[in-house]
């Protein structure tokens, strides 16, 4: 026997967690209900979030939207709904969505195990100290991952690892929607990549930002497979499917 805690003592993921995107999903009018299907009205969702889903890992769907694009599609209390029919009656009103990312956070387990963690390695934060070290970084990358990775020395936290002392991987983080969530991106020179720098980077940002009372947030597109196997590798737990307005959305 052992003293570790049951599945069903310990949550998977942490309150802070769960209780932002309660809010972010719940804090209207709930217009319809299920098991499975949540779907709710808010006035005062911000312009590029007038729509929004999330499909948690264990099969829920929660969605919102704002009054207005509501009466668009057509949504009201006296009808039954799905989520299909909810992304249909989206669609036939010309609402569209950008597509979904993955989302993932480390679980109560995970995190326990990486601040006991000491990382071995090549690595630090880095600050504005490190402009030139960080350009050239810059400069050896595509434009590609550059825009997709959105790594900034100029975030609220970047920590990078380094080879015969050049910075060949880099993480950054900032403050997510005004929440104690700390969203990062990661990005790894191509030559430099398979070697485990990744990892170490992440976990090593992971780190700091529970060391500042913030709960990292890890995102990534569902077809960068890549990016989904960093995310398990550094010990994250995927925790849903989010998805938002497109901005091309013809509403």
């Amino acid at each position: 026997m052992t003293n570790q805690p049951s599945r069903e003592s310990m949550p998977l993921f942490s309150q802070t967690i769960t209780d932002f995107w309660r809010a972010q999903f719940l804090n209207g009018d709930v217009l319809y209900s299920d098991e499975v299907f949540t779907v709710a009205i808010n006035p005062d969702l911000d312009e590029d979030s007038r729509v929004m889903v999330l499909e948690t890992a264990d099969g829920r769907v929660m969605a919102v939207l704002t009054p207005v694009l509501a009466d668009k599609a057509g949504l009201d209390q006296r009808q039954d709904l799905s989520e299909s029919i909810f992304r249909r009656k989206l669609n036939e009103a010309g609402v569209t969505l950008h597509g979904a990312d993955y989302v993932f956070y480390f679980s109560e387990a995970e995190k326990n195990v990486l601040l006991q963690e000491h990382l071995e390695g090549d690595l630090r934060q880095l600050t504005e100290q490190d402009e030139a070290v960080f350009s050239e970084f810059e400069s050896s990358a595509s434009e590609q991952d550059l825009d997709d990775a959105y790594v900034e020395l100029g975030h609220w936290a970047v920590f990078g690892s380094f080879e015969q002392d050049r910075l060949v991987s880099a993480a950054s983080m900032y403050p997510w929607e005004d929440s104690q969530i700390a969203d990062l991106g990661v990005l790894t020179l191509t030559s430099f990549r398979g070697k485990g720098h990744a990892r170490k980077v992440v976990r090593s940002i992971c780190k700091h930002a529970y060391d500042q009372g913030y709960e990292p947030q890890y995102r990534c597109q569902l077809d960068n497979q890549a990016s989904v196997s960093l995310a398990k590798a550094a010990g994250l737990t995927l925790f849903g499917k989010w998805d938002v307005v497109s901005p091309d959305s013809t509403d």
